[in-house]
């Protein structure tokens, strides 16, 4: 599954061309395609700017001498290729598994063509069987931890080594396991309305094409228009 993890993100990396400014994702997929990325800078002389999803890719990015700008230093993004947790056949999605939903949103509103690169386990009939992220600001967290316990949706705060994991956006991570999510939509305008949640891994009709590796080799799944 690692190589075709690799040929997916190689694969999306030919969307980039020379002028672009372009999105960075993060995770164990879109690592590849950073990597292609600069491979295409070095090897090729690729000449682009590059606005990162993470710190960790902000690390890996300026390994590979891939020049870096803020995402407040760009008007828009051309292209921007990231993982996912879920993908539905409507193309809504979940991320932040990896704790960067909330950069990759703010990456992924100003891009003008969004692409998913993904495994073929990541794709469902209904979303929700991965947890849902729900980053939240630390003042008032356990208020929110119990509004949710009284709706029903499992909460539980993420941590790493024992602690509460801390984003690089300076929030805690509380996970939702809601099972099955029968309405993407509502659930996200519910989060998007509740005080103390900064932002939620529900990443709805923002993703334009999904490249997904499988044993078969690598599908291309396009949005149709209207949808």
């Amino acid at each position: 599954m690692e190589n075709l993890k690799q040929m997916a993100g190689v694969k999306a990396a030919e969307y980039v061309t020379d002028g672009m400014v372009v999105g960075l994702g993060t995770g164990s997929t879109a690592y590849y395609f950073v990597e292609e990325i600069g491979r295409r800078i070095r090897e090729e002389g690729l000449s682009i700017t590059a606005v990162t999803t993470s710190s960790v890719t902000t690390q890996q990015a300026q390994g590979l001498g891939i020049p870096l700008k803020s995402i407040d230093q760009v008007e828009n993004v051309d292209v921007t290729v990231d993982g996912a947790d879920e993908v539905d056949p409507h193309f809504n999605g979940i991320k932040g598994g990896g704790g960067a939903l909330l950069m990759e949103k703010v990456v992924a509103i100003p891009t003008k063509h969004y692409i998913w690169v993904v495994d073929e386990s990541k794709l469902v009939e209904h979303l929700g069987a991965f947890k849902l992220p729900v980053e939240v600001v630390q003042y008032g967290a356990e208020q929110v931890f119990r509004r949710f316990e009284r709706a029903g949706y499992r909460p539980s705060f993420r941590k790493k080594e024992g602690q509460r994991l801390v984003t690089d956006m300076q929030n805690f991570i509380i996970d939702l396991d809601l099972k099955k999510i029968d309405d993407p939509l509502a659930l996200a305008e519910e989060l998007d309305s509740m005080v103390g949640v900064v932002e939620h891994g529900l990443f709805n009709g923002l993703v334009q094409t999904v490249i997904v590796a499988g044993q078969k080799g690598l599908e291309i799944l396009e949005k149709k228009i209207g949808e």
